[in-house]
Protein backbone atom coordinates (compact mmCIF):
# COMPACT_ATOMS: atom_id res chain seq x y z
CA UNK A 1 0.00 0.00 0.00
CA UNK A 2 2.84 2.43 0.99
CA UNK A 3 4.55 2.09 -2.41
CA UNK A 4 1.39 2.54 -4.19
CA UNK A 5 0.23 5.78 -2.31
CA UNK A 6 4.56 6.58 -3.40
CA UNK A 7 3.73 5.39 -6.90
CA UNK A 8 0.63 7.64 -6.98
CA UNK A 9 1.81 10.89 -5.46
CA UNK A 10 5.04 10.67 -7.94
CA UNK A 11 2.61 11.16 -11.08
CA UNK A 12 0.21 13.91 -8.99
CA UNK A 13 3.23 15.78 -8.88
CA UNK A 14 4.49 15.11 -12.38
CA UNK A 15 1.08 15.92 -13.77
CA UNK A 16 1.24 19.00 -11.47
CA UNK A 17 4.64 19.58 -13.22
CA UNK A 18 3.99 19.00 -16.40
CA UNK A 19 0.63 21.71 -16.40
CA UNK A 20 1.66 24.34 -14.63
CA UNK A 21 2.55 27.55 -17.22
CA UNK A 22 6.49 27.96 -15.91
CA UNK A 23 9.30 25.94 -17.44
CA UNK A 24 13.00 26.67 -17.57
CA UNK A 25 13.14 26.95 -21.57
CA UNK A 26 10.57 29.20 -21.66
CA UNK A 27 12.10 31.48 -19.11
CA UNK A 28 15.45 31.38 -20.66
CA UNK A 29 13.70 32.53 -23.77
CA UNK A 30 11.85 35.43 -22.52
CA UNK A 31 14.64 36.54 -20.39
CA UNK A 32 16.62 36.30 -23.26
CA UNK A 33 14.09 38.32 -25.02
CA UNK A 34 13.33 41.14 -22.59
CA UNK A 35 17.19 41.57 -22.06
CA UNK A 36 17.50 42.19 -26.00
CA UNK A 37 14.77 44.19 -26.39
CA UNK A 38 16.02 46.02 -23.47
CA UNK A 39 19.50 46.79 -25.59
CA UNK A 40 17.67 47.85 -28.75
CA UNK A 41 18.27 51.31 -29.23
CA UNK A 42 14.55 53.40 -30.45
CA UNK A 43 13.61 54.08 -33.41
CA UNK A 44 11.57 57.14 -34.63
CA UNK A 45 9.91 58.06 -37.28
CA UNK A 46 8.12 55.78 -40.29
CA UNK A 47 9.61 54.10 -42.86
CA UNK A 48 10.13 56.37 -46.38
CA UNK A 49 11.34 55.99 -50.21
CA UNK A 50 14.11 57.87 -49.51
CA UNK A 51 15.06 55.50 -46.83
CA UNK A 52 15.44 52.37 -48.96
CA UNK A 53 16.69 54.26 -52.03
CA UNK A 54 19.69 52.37 -51.51
CA UNK A 55 18.10 49.30 -51.96
CA UNK A 56 18.04 47.04 -55.15
CA UNK A 57 14.68 48.56 -57.38
CA UNK A 58 13.33 44.40 -56.74
CA UNK A 59 13.49 45.20 -53.39
CA UNK A 60 11.85 48.48 -53.36
CA UNK A 61 8.44 47.26 -55.38
CA UNK A 62 8.20 44.61 -52.70
CA UNK A 63 8.26 46.62 -49.74
CA UNK A 64 6.07 49.71 -51.71
CA UNK A 65 3.57 47.15 -52.85
CA UNK A 66 3.72 45.14 -49.15
CA UNK A 67 2.40 48.22 -47.70
CA UNK A 68 5.49 48.64 -45.20
CA UNK A 69 6.23 52.31 -46.62
CA UNK A 70 4.69 54.69 -44.00
CA UNK A 71 4.54 52.44 -41.28
CA UNK A 72 6.72 52.76 -38.06
CA UNK A 73 10.36 51.70 -38.19
CA UNK A 74 10.64 48.26 -35.69
CA UNK A 75 13.53 47.55 -33.75
CA UNK A 76 12.58 43.79 -33.94
CA UNK A 77 10.40 41.38 -35.41
CA UNK A 78 7.90 39.24 -33.81
CA UNK A 79 6.11 36.05 -35.80
CA UNK A 80 3.84 33.73 -34.04
CA UNK A 81 2.82 30.08 -35.20
CA UNK A 82 0.20 27.62 -33.97
CA UNK A 83 -0.50 23.99 -34.76
CA UNK A 84 3.11 23.81 -37.00
CA UNK A 85 3.45 20.20 -39.16
CA UNK A 86 7.29 19.52 -37.86
CA UNK A 87 9.34 16.56 -38.63
CA UNK A 88 11.90 15.51 -36.55
CA UNK A 89 13.66 13.93 -39.12
CA UNK A 90 13.43 11.85 -42.40
CA UNK A 91 11.11 8.56 -41.48
CA UNK A 92 10.59 10.33 -38.15
CA UNK A 93 7.78 11.27 -35.88
CA UNK A 94 5.68 14.33 -36.86
CA UNK A 95 4.66 16.86 -34.03
CA UNK A 96 2.31 19.54 -33.88
CA UNK A 97 4.27 22.60 -31.97
CA UNK A 98 3.72 26.13 -31.62
CA UNK A 99 6.59 28.76 -32.29
CA UNK A 100 7.50 32.00 -32.00
CA UNK A 101 10.81 33.03 -32.73
CA UNK A 102 11.75 37.19 -32.17
CA UNK A 103 14.65 39.01 -34.69
CA UNK A 104 16.44 41.87 -33.90
CA UNK A 105 17.33 44.51 -36.42
CA UNK A 106 20.49 46.05 -35.47
CA UNK A 107 22.83 43.16 -35.17
CA UNK A 108 21.44 39.92 -36.49
CA UNK A 109 19.98 38.21 -33.62
CA UNK A 110 17.64 35.98 -33.48
CA UNK A 111 15.77 34.14 -30.38
CA UNK A 112 12.71 30.93 -30.67
CA UNK A 113 10.57 29.31 -28.69
CA UNK A 114 8.87 26.07 -29.63
CA UNK A 115 6.32 24.80 -27.12
CA UNK A 116 4.91 20.68 -27.83
CA UNK A 117 4.33 17.63 -26.26
CA UNK A 118 5.18 13.95 -26.94
CA UNK A 119 2.72 11.15 -25.81
CA UNK A 120 1.34 13.71 -23.64
CA UNK A 121 4.74 15.04 -22.36
CA UNK A 122 5.99 18.35 -22.94
CA UNK A 123 8.69 19.04 -25.32
CA UNK A 124 10.17 22.24 -25.73
CA UNK A 125 12.74 23.71 -27.59
CA UNK A 126 14.87 26.88 -28.17
CA UNK A 127 16.76 27.90 -31.31
CA UNK A 128 19.35 30.86 -31.07
CA UNK A 129 21.70 32.91 -32.58
CA UNK A 130 22.94 35.91 -30.91
CA UNK A 131 26.75 37.72 -29.77
CA UNK A 132 27.45 35.20 -33.48
CA UNK A 133 26.90 32.08 -32.09
CA UNK A 134 23.98 29.63 -32.66
CA UNK A 135 22.37 26.27 -30.71
CA UNK A 136 19.19 24.73 -30.93
CA UNK A 137 18.34 22.68 -27.89
CA UNK A 138 15.34 20.57 -27.06
CA UNK A 139 14.15 19.28 -23.42
CA UNK A 140 11.78 16.73 -22.43
CA UNK A 141 9.25 17.05 -19.60
CA UNK A 142 11.23 20.48 -18.96
CA UNK A 143 14.18 18.83 -17.37
CA UNK A 144 15.50 16.00 -19.43
CA UNK A 145 17.61 17.84 -22.07
CA UNK A 146 17.31 15.28 -25.35
CA UNK A 147 19.78 17.30 -27.92
CA UNK A 148 21.77 20.72 -27.26
CA UNK A 149 23.82 21.01 -30.91
CA UNK A 150 25.74 24.10 -31.05
CA UNK A 151 29.35 25.01 -32.44
CA UNK A 152 30.55 26.53 -36.05
CA UNK A 153 27.67 24.47 -38.88
CA UNK A 154 24.99 25.59 -36.19
CA UNK A 155 26.21 29.44 -36.29
CA UNK A 156 26.26 29.75 -40.17
CA UNK A 157 22.72 27.72 -39.89
CA UNK A 158 21.27 29.77 -37.63
CA UNK A 159 22.77 33.20 -39.48
CA UNK A 160 21.01 31.77 -42.94
CA UNK A 161 17.95 31.41 -40.96
CA UNK A 162 18.05 34.93 -39.70
CA UNK A 163 18.68 36.02 -43.89
CA UNK A 164 15.61 34.12 -44.91
CA UNK A 165 13.44 36.12 -42.36
CA UNK A 166 14.74 39.61 -42.81
CA UNK A 167 12.27 40.26 -45.59
CA UNK A 168 9.71 40.84 -42.61
CA UNK A 169 11.87 42.50 -40.86
CA UNK A 170 12.55 45.61 -43.08
CA UNK A 171 15.05 48.02 -40.73
CA UNK A 172 17.46 44.74 -40.74
CA UNK A 173 17.33 45.33 -44.96
CA UNK A 174 19.26 48.35 -44.61
CA UNK A 175 22.08 47.29 -42.18
CA UNK A 176 25.70 47.24 -43.35
CA UNK A 177 25.57 43.53 -42.31
CA UNK A 178 23.23 42.32 -45.59
CA UNK A 179 24.23 43.21 -49.33
CA UNK A 180 22.43 42.54 -52.22
CA UNK A 181 22.80 41.95 -55.78
CA UNK A 182 19.87 42.18 -58.22
CA UNK A 183 20.06 39.30 -60.68
CA UNK A 184 17.34 39.84 -62.58
CA UNK A 185 13.59 40.82 -62.46
CA UNK A 186 12.14 37.95 -60.42
CA UNK A 187 15.91 37.07 -58.14
CA UNK A 188 18.14 38.87 -55.53
CA UNK A 189 21.09 37.45 -54.12
CA UNK A 190 21.95 38.06 -50.34
CA UNK A 191 25.08 37.33 -48.20
CA UNK A 192 25.01 38.33 -44.53
CA UNK A 193 28.34 38.48 -42.62
CA UNK A 194 28.74 38.71 -39.02
CA UNK A 195 31.55 37.65 -36.30
CA UNK A 196 33.58 36.58 -39.43
CA UNK A 197 30.94 33.64 -40.75
CA UNK A 198 29.32 34.80 -44.06
CA UNK A 199 26.43 33.18 -45.37
CA UNK A 200 24.58 33.82 -49.11
CA UNK A 201 21.75 33.18 -50.74
CA UNK A 202 18.70 34.00 -53.52
CA UNK A 203 15.86 35.22 -52.58
CA UNK A 204 12.97 34.73 -55.32
CA UNK A 205 9.98 37.15 -56.19
CA UNK A 206 6.45 36.36 -58.54
CA UNK A 207 5.12 39.22 -60.68
CA UNK A 208 3.22 40.95 -57.87
CA UNK A 209 6.42 42.01 -56.19
CA UNK A 210 5.49 39.12 -53.05
CA UNK A 211 8.31 36.99 -52.14
CA UNK A 212 7.44 33.66 -52.80
CA UNK A 213 11.21 31.63 -51.84
CA UNK A 214 14.73 31.53 -50.58
CA UNK A 215 17.06 29.00 -51.11
CA UNK A 216 20.71 28.68 -50.17
CA UNK A 217 23.84 26.13 -50.26
CA UNK A 218 25.28 27.21 -47.03
CA UNK A 219 23.13 25.66 -44.59
CA UNK A 220 24.45 22.68 -43.01
CA UNK A 221 21.77 19.78 -42.54
CA UNK A 222 22.92 18.79 -38.90
CA UNK A 223 21.95 15.14 -37.19
CA UNK A 224 21.13 14.49 -33.72
CA UNK A 225 24.74 12.77 -33.53
CA UNK A 226 26.67 15.62 -34.84
CA UNK A 227 27.24 14.51 -38.82
CA UNK A 228 26.40 17.43 -40.89
CA UNK A 229 25.27 17.20 -44.82
CA UNK A 230 25.16 20.47 -46.82
CA UNK A 231 22.28 19.78 -48.60
CA UNK A 232 20.19 22.81 -50.56
CA UNK A 233 17.47 24.56 -48.40
CA UNK A 234 14.53 26.59 -49.01
CA UNK A 235 12.30 28.59 -47.27
CA UNK A 236 8.88 28.69 -48.81
CA UNK A 237 6.11 31.66 -48.80
CA UNK A 238 2.74 31.54 -49.86
CA UNK A 239 -0.81 32.79 -49.80
CA UNK A 240 -0.16 36.54 -49.16
CA UNK A 241 -2.79 38.68 -46.89
CA UNK A 242 -3.04 42.00 -45.66
CA UNK A 243 -2.68 41.40 -42.05
CA UNK A 244 -4.30 44.10 -39.19
CA UNK A 245 -1.30 46.70 -39.31
CA UNK A 246 -1.79 47.36 -43.07
CA UNK A 247 1.16 45.03 -43.90
CA UNK A 248 0.90 42.27 -46.87
CA UNK A 249 2.72 39.12 -45.90
CA UNK A 250 2.22 35.73 -46.31
CA UNK A 251 0.27 33.36 -43.82
CA UNK A 252 1.87 30.09 -45.00
CA UNK A 253 5.86 29.52 -44.06
CA UNK A 254 7.53 25.93 -45.00
CA UNK A 255 11.43 24.83 -44.31
CA UNK A 256 12.58 22.62 -46.80
CA UNK A 257 15.62 20.24 -47.24
CA UNK A 258 16.36 19.62 -50.93
CA UNK A 259 17.40 16.10 -50.56
CA UNK A 260 18.67 13.72 -53.48
CA UNK A 261 15.73 11.42 -52.71
CA UNK A 262 13.23 13.90 -52.43
CA UNK A 263 11.71 17.17 -49.97
CA UNK A 264 11.32 17.01 -46.41
CA UNK A 265 9.34 19.78 -45.59
CA UNK A 266 10.42 19.36 -41.72
CA UNK A 267 8.37 22.79 -41.19
CA UNK A 268 5.11 23.68 -42.77
CA UNK A 269 3.02 26.40 -40.85
CA UNK A 270 0.31 29.12 -40.97
CA UNK A 271 1.34 32.29 -39.53
CA UNK A 272 -1.15 33.19 -36.80
CA UNK A 273 0.10 37.02 -35.75
CA UNK A 274 2.83 39.30 -36.52
CA UNK A 275 4.11 41.99 -34.04
CA UNK A 276 0.47 41.50 -33.25
CA UNK A 277 -0.87 41.59 -36.10
CA UNK A 278 -3.46 39.35 -37.52
CA UNK A 279 -4.65 38.66 -40.91
CA UNK A 280 -8.09 40.66 -41.53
Amino acid sequence: MTILIIIASLILLLVIWFNIPYSPVKTQFRNDVEARLQSSAALAGTLDSASIASLPPLIQKYLETSGYIGKERRTHLTMEYKDVDFGMGVNKPRLKIDYTHVDFADSPNRLAFIDSKMFGIPFQGYDYYKNGKGGMKGVLAKLVTLFDQTGPAMDKACLITYLAEAFFLPEALLKDFITFKQIDDHTVEASITNKGVTATGIFHFNDAYEMTSFTTNDRGQISPDGTIEYTPWEAQCENYKTYSDGIKRPTIFRAVWKNKDGDFVYFDGKISKVNGAEVK
